[in-house]
C-alpha cells in the first residue's frame, strides 16, 4: 500500500510541475507547464513505470518486483515493461548500450552509472531530471529517488547512456 501511495504521489508531482506566478503567465504559456510535457511518450512511459516500483525492496541478483530487484534488474524491468526494450542484465553490460552522453547532456530517461563497488559501472539508475534519479540502491533499502548533486553520487559518477531516441 505504501508503495502505491508513494508512486502516485511522485507521479502527481511530475504531472503538476512548477506553477508559474500570474505575472509571468505570458512567458509560462510559451513554455511547458509540467515536467511530463517535456518528455517524449517513451520517456513518460519509462518514468511512470519506474515510479510504480518505488518501495520495492532491493535484492542482490533479484529480478522480480514481488521478491526484490537489484539496480540493473530494476532498469531492465522498467525498460522492458514500459517500451519493450530488452537491456542486458548487468550494469556493466548496460553501460555499453545506447549512445554515450556527457553529464551536462542528461535528459529524463537516460541511464546514469556509478562506481559503488570499487569498480566502474557497478551501479545504474534512471535519470528523472533536475539532478534526480531513480534506482534500487542496496541491500536493506528500497527503490527510491535520489539527488545526484549529493557528494556521494557525484564522486562516484561514471557516465551516462541514452537509450530512448530523442527528437
Amino acid at each position: 500500500m505504501h508503495r502505491k501511495i508513494t508512486s502516485l504521489f511522485l507521479a502527481l508531482l511530475l504531472a503538476i510541475g512548477p506553477v508559474a506566478p500570474s505575472v509571468a503567465q505570458d512567458v509560462a504559456a510559451a513554455e511547458p507547464r509540467s515536467l511530463l510535457e517535456r518528455y517524449t511518450n517513451a520517456t513518460q512511459d519509462v518514468i511512470l513505470e519506474g515510479l510504480k516500483l518505488v518501495g520495492v525492496r532491493y535484492k542482490l541478483g533479484g529480478n522480480d518486483a514481488d521478491r526484490g530487484l537489484d539496480c540493473s534488474s530494476f532498469v531492465q524491468t522498467v525498460f522492458r515493461e514500459s517500451i519493450g526494450a530488452y537491456l542486458p542484465r548487468t550494469a556493466r553490460e548496460q553501460s555499453e548500450v545506447g549512445q554515450q552522453i556527457d553529464i551536462n547532456q542528461l535528459k529524463p530517461g537516460d541511464l546514469v552509472f556509478f562506481n559503488t563497488m570499487r569498480r566502474t559501472f557497478s551501479h545504474v539508475g534512471i535519470y528523472l531530471g533536475d539532478n534526480h534519479f531513480l534506482h534500487a540502491p542496496r541491500t536493506g533499502a528500497e527503490v527510491r529517488v535520489e539527488n545526484m548533486a549529493n557528494s556521494y553520487w557525484m564522486n562516484r559518477f561514471d557516465g551516462a547512456r541514452r537509450i530512448i531516441e530523442t527528437r
